[in-house]
């Protein structure tokens, strides 16, 4: 029990499945009886009313039946119930009920009763008004000064203040610039009306500027066209940055009065002339609060509950009180019950209504004594030694969860009911074929302790689309429940990976939050069709194997033909919507080729090529099979793609500056047509008719092409993460960098999952690498004491980019590896592979970015001076052997194909024994 729980005076749930909202209760003396005791008025969005006056119960008692003194259903779902002088002639307490069409105002009277069922109330309507307009919410109060009634302000949805002089109909004026419909108010003092707006500023209409308006019964379609905000100003307005749930006026005295406002994270209180008087930062997101004058002088107290389920208790912004509810409320009031003052009156969303005061009742429980024992010192010092070994061990890990691969209330299991489905289930794909391939896919999930509700979510790459991605299930103990879906190729472009993600979160019994997770990958054949391979491309990447080649009808069974034998060592993939890749299987030696014409599309073939080789070896028991790469890496291609995507963000950024001129300029000349029209005296446009529609067409045409360069930005996206996966990939393979290696790889050049004009890849790579080059990468301690900027901004160029990404993989080729520690000179002190040393700096990192971003490196090994003979490699049918570009050259350097390969002989070609001389010459 704790100390500062809300006491239950009295509680009841209203209704059954009935939804309530902060304008369903009412506390007032609605039955105008003689002991002046309040009643709860409670109306619910299903049309039912009623009444309370409750008496104490005992706990555990039920609630005693004469409590509900009267449960009328209505017509319509009520909106708002007030109690107030609504009717004329008479100054007693009547009821006015808000429906979405329909303004009711009743009197509540009751009847003694002479037998046992006790006193009789019943409900008279005393008039009603048919509402035009749908009705939001409403307001009430001595409009205009007048005394002894009440008049009745009415908001519709579409913003119009409806007023009714009780009987009759007033008159009706729409708010400028309304958007959407606000929290209302009526401030007595300065006889004005106050608001907030959707664009989060508390305005201020007064009653007088209403009243002398343009009727908006008869202007509504001139008001609608032009705005009715040139004729009905406001009297003051204040910005507050955020949503508002409620407003409320409250008067210390006649001359002094206070306008509250309750947002989303703050509480505001505001003095007659929008000035801020003061505001509270709130801790907790509030749901509800009513503001009440203090016993103190010039102080105010506020009640505010929050999704907590707790209620604060402020004075002005000190928090004075914090109670505990049993619910969240929705809606808070306070009453005099039963000759009980200051009874505070909640009520949720559900219906649950209660009645509490503010106590500290103590517990009556009291700890039992603890039995003395005797201190076995020994079992203490195990225990303890177990405990630090669990430390140790999870702090190892680095996780902040521990991470498992099943969960123990849920099991997630993922199956492909067939290769491909019969009848395609793509829809509005992009991609230009006659037929885009979909599969199906079966996720079973079971539930093994408890029912549980669950959310699934599925997660693929973004050019691949799904059917259903989200899905609710109820899960019984036991009981395993599926789900289907298809997934297929949506964009017009490659994706970057296949592989996906099904993740289902749901709650224990005892309200933690849980999920359990489960990884697939989809099938090549989802992205691309076999077709017969190619003998030209114009990139090419080899791959090494330490074990002999393996068959491509074994590896790729999916695409190769069983009975034809030319596709032993040669296969062709021809993307959906990519370029062709052709797939080469030495004869002779342990490698393979992948070629195309676009550096991106080998990236898919890459990846499945090294999971299927050793998934491969894997089934046959082999454990040492590895895979290499020999260089060298397509840097060049590489920073093309690059600079074609910052392209297109640059391209993006005019765009976005355009537009915004364009718009400027258009909206200067419509306040010119505007103020040409509305003149007495008409005066020529001087074309500015013309010109308007020339703006016009320009904001179009810009926007349309805005609107295409962002399709083509998104497709090049990924491309480029497609061909940076391909570069890491080929790096980890050409350094045999481990796993925690490549995961900081793929963190620092993989860091956004999408692209924006914010923030983007390039200042993003940018900054990553120049960390990895001033910590665990640096050549010395200097530049890992160096600090890098704070801020990330778009480049002028990627110049910078190419050169640092150069630098790291000249840095990797002379030995360096990365590591999350900071120590420098354990970085520097690594030994390489194989009884290599370390290369010493060239000049290389000091020249230009522009000759840094065509440099390709090729592997540290190819860099000793040791003449090698080439080597011979296997004859593929549609390859001639792999064949190197150059046959022969010399020791020296030649460029080939942009790329710089360096090739060594016994003798010197006849090429350079003529350069010699001609240098002798000189």
């Amino acid at each position: 029990m704790s100390l500062f729980k809300a006491r239950d005076w009295w509680s009841t749930t209203v209704g059954n499945k009935e939804e309530f909202d902060q304008g369903c209760l009412c506390v007032a003396n609605v039955d105008n009886s003689s002991s002046g005791q309040d009643k709860i008025i409670v109306g619910s969005y299903m049309g039912f009313l009623r009444i309370y006056n409750p008496h104490p119960i005992k706990p555990g008692e039920a609630l005693q039946t004469e409590d509900l003194l009267l449960e009328v259903q209505l017509c319509e779902p009520i909106l708002q119930v007030e109690v107030g002088k609504f009717v004329s002639g008479t100054e007693l307490l009547h009821l006015a009920v808000l429906h979405c069409k329909k303004l009711c105002v009743y009197a509540v009277s009751g009847t003694l009763g002479n037998i046992e069922h006790g006193n009789q109330y019943q409900l008279k309507l005393m008039y009603e008004h048919n509402l035009q307009r749908t009705a939001c919410n409403m307001t009430y109060g001595p409009f205009g000064g007048i005394k002894g009634r009440d008049l009745i302000c009415i908001q519709s949805v579409d913003g119009m203040l409806m007023l009714f002089e009780q009987e009759s109909y007033s008159f009706g004026r729409f708010l400028p610039g309304f958007l959407l419909p606000g929290p209302l108010t009526y401030s007595s003092r300065t006889d004005s009306f106050i608001t907030i707006s959707s664009c989060r500023q508390v305005e201020s209409y007064k009653y007088q500027v209403l009243a002398f308006a343009t009727d908006a019964a008869k202007k509504e379609t001139e008001q609608q066209k032009l705005g009715s905000g040139k004729r009905l100003l406001v009297d003051w307005v204040l910005n507050i940055g955020e949503q508002a749930l409620d407003i409320c006026v409250i008067s210390f005295n006649m001359t002094v009065s206070s306008v509250f406002v309750l947002g989303e994270r703050n509480f505001f209180c505001l003095k007659d002339n929008g000035q801020i008087r003061f505001m509270k930062k709130l801790d907790c997101s509030p749901s509800c609060f009513l503001p009440y004058c203090s016993v103190s002088d010039g102080t105010i107290n506020t009640l505010i509950g929050n999704h907590n389920s707790m209620l604060h208790v402020y004075q002005d912004v000190t928090l004075k009180w914090a109670t505990q509810l049993p619910h969240v409320p929705v809606a808070v009031r306070v009453g005099n019950l039963q000759d009980l003052k200051g009874v505070i009156v909640t009520l949720n969303d559900n219906g649950y209504l209660q009645c509490s005061y503010l106590g500290t009742d103590p517990s009556l429980f009291q700890a039992p004594k603890v039995e003395a024992r005797d201190i076995n010192y020994e079992e203490y010092d195990a225990e303890m030694n177990k405990l630090q070994r669990i430390i140790k061990e999870a702090t190892k890990t680095k996780d902040i969860l521990p991470v498992s691969k099943k969960s123990e209330d849920l099991v997630l299991a993922v199956e492909f009911l067939s290769d491909l489905n019969s009848v395609s289930q793509a829809n509005d794909s992009e991609v230009r074929a006659e037929v885009v391939p979909s599969v199906t896919i079966k996720i079973t999930l079971e539930s093994r302790l408890t029912a549980l509700k669950t959310k699934l979510s599925l997660h693929v790459q973004p050019p691949l689309a799904l059917t259903h991605d989200k899905f609710i299930l109820d899960l019984e103990s036991s009981v395993s429940k599926t789900v289907t879906f298809s997934a297929f190729l949506m964009g017009n472009c490659p994706p970057s990976d296949l592989d996906s993600n099904a993740l289902a979160s749901y709650s224990t019994p005892t309200g933690i939050p849980k999920f359990a997770q489960c990884k697939f990958r989809l099938p090549l054949r989802l992205v691309c069709l076999p077709a017969l391979p190619s003998k030209t491309a114009s990139q090419r990447l080899t791959i090494d194997t330490n074990k002999p080649p393996v068959s491509l009808v074994t590896l790729f069974p999916d695409f190769a033909d069983q009975t034809d034998e030319d596709q032993l060592n040669a296969l062709g993939f021809q993307l959906l919507a990519g370029s062709r890749v052709t797939l080469l299987a030495s004869k002779t030696s342990q490698r393979y080729r992948i070629q195309s014409d676009q550096l991106e599309d080998i990236w898919l073939i890459t990846k499945e090529l090294t999971l299927r080789l050793e998934e491969h070896f894997r089934k046959q028991d082999c454990k040492d099979f590895m895979c290499t790469f020999s260089g060298p890496i397509p840097l060049q291609e590489y920073f093309e793609i690059i600079d074609h995507h910052f392209e297109l963000r640059l391209n993006a950024a005019k765009y976005e500056q355009l537009l915004s001129e364009r718009a400027i300029q258009f909206r200067a000349i419509e306040r010119r047509l505007l103020a040409r029209f509305k003149d007495k005296t008409p005066a020529p446009l001087q074309h500015l008719d013309t010109l308007l529609e020339g703006t016009y067409r320009q904001v179009i045409a810009l926007a349309d092409a805005a609107k295409e360069n962002q399709a083509n930005m998104f497709q090049v996206f990924t491309k480029l993460k497609s061909a940076t996966q391909l570069v890491i990939l080929l790096i980890s393979l050409w350094q045999k960098l481990n796993a925690d290696q490549v995961a900081i790889l793929e963190a620092t050049f993989l860091p956004l999952t999408q692209d924006t004009q914010e923030l983007g890849w390039e200042e993003s790579v940018d900054a990553s690498v120049s960390h990895l080059l001033k910590t665990c990468l640096s050549k010395s301690s200097k530049e890992h004491a160096l600090t890098l900027a704070s801020q990330l901004s778009i480049p002028r160029d990627t110049n910078r980019l190419k050169k640092h990404i150069t630098l790291l993989y000249d840095r990797l080729a002379k030995g360096g590896r990365m590591s999350l520690s900071t120590d420098v000179d354990a970085q520097q002190n690594v030994i390489l592979p194989g009884g290599c040393a370390t290369i010493p700096e060239s000049d290389q990192e000091e020249r230009p970015a522009s000759e840094d971003s065509t440099t390709v490196f090729t592997n540290h090994r190819h860099l000793h001076k040791q003449k090698t003979k080439p080597v011979s490699l296997g004859i593929p049918a549609c390859d001639q052997e792999f064949e190197p570009d150059v046959k022969k050259h010399c020791r020296s350097l030649k460029e080939v194909r942009g790329e710089r390969i360096l090739m060594r002989e016994e003798q010197p070609c006849s090429e350079c024994q003529k350069m010699k001389k001609k240098k002798k010459k000189k």
